[in-house]
């Protein structure tokens, strides 16, 4: 089945935000990077890619591990207050628009064909991010970090999502960029699109570059 006909299909579809939406994936690099040179440790994209789709305080802890770094709880706290500062300041600099190829398109396209638009997100910032991108708008609901215990693969977060736009998960399909989210839509009983130029996922539905080949009937 092709992306275009997965999304006609159902009546509601989620977003993933960091890689999917919008390109913040590079401010949090940026973020813990910097913390992580206060430990001496030199983190390189390939540990950040183990952070896509991964909570704050668990991609706190994982950096903690690989940095062999004990910190006290409220230590812990404060590091991830730190981390969330510097990238609230680049995060700031966004401006309507700063989305990626065929966000725009995609979502006036789901708004005109009355689909229930939804986010599903482990950022705590996401709000802030769709009203400075200028996207707020189109979402009928906004599942972050602030509104769910677990992490994904947890699905609970899309769960969520599905109950607040009255859809059953089986007529919903998530849109994602990392494995721990795909892993999430799929234990939420969920199709799933992958955005992933790289070639790197597993187990979705369909497979796509970015939001632009949704509506393109070859993909």
């Amino acid at each position: 089945m092709k992306a275009r006909e997965i999304v006609d299909g159902v009546a509601a579809v989620i977003f993933d935000l960091d890689g999917v939406l919008v390109d913040t994936a590079v401010f949090h690099y940026q973020a813990w990077k910097r913390l992580a040179k206060q430990f001496c440790f030199d983190f390189t994209e390939i540990e950040n890619e183990q952070l896509k789709g991964v909570s704050r305080v668990d991609s706190l802890n994982l950096i903690l591990k690989w940095a062999n770094k004990e910190v006290s709880a409220p230590e812990k706290e404060q590091l991830a207050s730190l981390k969330n500062t510097w990238y609230l300041e680049l995060v700031e600099n966004m401006k309507e628009g700063d989305v990626l190829p065929g966000t725009i398109d995609l979502l006036t396209y789901l708004k005109a064909t009355d689909k229930k638009i939804a986010l599903g997100s482990a950022s705590k910032n996401a709000l802030r991010i769709l009203e400075k991108t200028g996207i707020r708008h189109y979402f009928d609901a906004i599942i972050d970090g602030n509104a769910v215990k677990n992490s994904k693969p947890d699905p609970e977060v899309f769960l969520k999502a599905a109950t607040a736009v009255g859809v059953a998960p089986s007529g919903c399909v998530v849109l994602e960029d990392a494995q721990a989210g795909i892993d999430a839509a799929r234990a939420a009983n969920m199709q799933v699109i992958a955005v992933d130029k790289s070639y790197s996922l597993s187990n979705y539905n369909v497979r796509v570059d970015d939001l632009s080949e949704i509506l393109i009937s070859d993909y």
